[in-house]
């Protein structure tokens, strides 16, 4: 039966797909329902600084009851209630992207990550942090060993962050999964992403087969892992690093995007006026930044919005940087791809709508599409509402895939 009406927690969209984010995590234990709803209960949807607030005094709350239940010997109260505030945290940093400065920004993401160090520690589980070498530096890891695999190579999964997500996200949306079905996991920090871009300032770069390929040199270098059933994983933004680095990376068994983008340009692009993109088309870069500027005063939401999404590609202006966005593409390279890619494709994706389709039709022979719906519940971008069906979806795939 169709809906004849759309369910919405907050009036602002970006609001509702922030809670439904949340609490589409608590099936993998990175969150409770019941407290998320109440903390941002009430919140006006044009009252940024309120939900911020909200979702910083929430992570502050957990994190004290995990802290608390620690030190009184119940580790597994304590590691439940610091996941939860690592991802209550994870969506104060993203509150920040409204606000009319970024100070809030670092000790806020610090505030989420050491929730999540902390249930690194004490949750049971082998985890063990990692640095990846990557060109002059490393880059951050956890290396998730599958419970009862000290005397036999198991299969192991990549899982790849997208434009702005947390760890804790990645837990809910492969790492527990795979875990529950005797995979490794590991998950990383690549250039532009979390602590690479808000402690390091790394951009993005457009070729993230050069962060795949050392990424997976390490895993092939770990202990109990089989060289032959390595998968890939890529959540949001991650649909398009997935496929790129699958255009020159063949020694993936498998990969799973989720959803599949082949341009993430588009995201930018097809909210701009015809007039602006005239502009931009014929290189009138001075005049489109003025533009911009002069619309930006009249949005403060639109403005603090822009920043903070332009400032992982390492650019300035504003014609920069949707140059810099246009490279982010893989239209040409998508026939390259030899590695069997399942791709999701969920109903009123609203950020990329029809690229999954795209993607499947690019690279035909290798691609397997599966759809997701509003009458599942399974509808928007990553399926927030139904991560455990997506989880049943994909990891049955992967397991026929590499014969398990």
């Amino acid at each position: 039966m169709a809906r004849t009406h759309e369910f919405r927690f907050s009036g602002n969209p970006d609001f509702d797909f922030e809670i439904r984010t949340t609490i589409g995590q608590a099936f993998s234990g990175a969150a409770d329902i019941g407290e998320v709803l109440a903390a941002v209960e009430g919140i006006g949807e044009k009252d940024h600084d309120g939900w911020f607030r909200a979702w910083l005094a929430l992570g502050d709350r957990v994190a004290a009851q995990g802290e608390a239940s620690a030190q009184a010997g119940h580790s597994a109260s304590g590691a439940s209630a610091y996941l939860r505030a690592a991802s209550y945290y994870a969506s104060a940093v993203n509150a920040v992207a409204s606000l009319p400065s970024e100070d809030e920004l670092l000790p806020t993401f610090r505030k989420h990550r050491a929730a999540w160090d902390s249930w690194v520690d004490l949750v049971d589980l082998d985890i063990a942090r990692v640095d990846i070498p990557y060109e002059d530096t490393t880059m951050p890891g956890y290396l998730f060993r599958a419970p009862g695999s000290a005397t036999e190579k198991r299969p192991a999964l990549v899982v790849v962050n997208g434009s702005d997500g947390a760890l804790t996200s990645l837990w809910s949306s492969a790492v527990s999964g795979a875990l529950r079905r005797g995979y490794h996991a590991l998950v990383f920090d690549g250039p532009g992403q979390q602590s690479m871009l808000f402690e390091h300032d790394l951009p993005f770069r457009p070729d993230w087969e050069a962060v795949l390929t050392p990424v997976l040199d390490f895993v092939l270098g770990q202990p109990g892992v089989d060289p032959d059933r390595v998968a890939l994983y890529g959540i949001s933004q991650g649909g398009y690093w997935v496929p790129r680095a699958l255009a020159f990376e063949h020694r993936f068994a498998a990969a799973i995007a989720d959803p599949g983008v082949v341009d993430v340009s588009t995201s930018w692009t097809d909210h701009l006026p015809a007039n602006m993109r005239k502009l931009l088309d014929e290189g009138e870069d001075a005049k489109f930044d003025r533009d911009m500027e002069f619309g930006m005063k009249f949005s403060h939401d639109l403005a603090s919005t822009w920043r903070f999404r332009a400032r992982p590609y390492g650019t300035t202006g504003y014609a920069e940087t949707l140059r810099a966005v246009l490279q982010y593409t893989v239209e040409k390279v998508a026939g390259q791809i030899t590695t069997q890619l399942l791709i999701t494709d969920p109903e009123h994706e609203q950020f990329w709508p029809g690229q999954s389709e795209r993607l499947a039709a690019a690279a035909p022979s290798v691609s397997t599409l599966t759809r997701f719906t509003a009458a599942e519940g399974a509808d928007f971008h990553v399926q927030p509402l139904a991560r455990a069906l997506t989880e049943q979806r994909m990891f049955d795939w992967l397991d026929e895939r590499l014969g398990r």
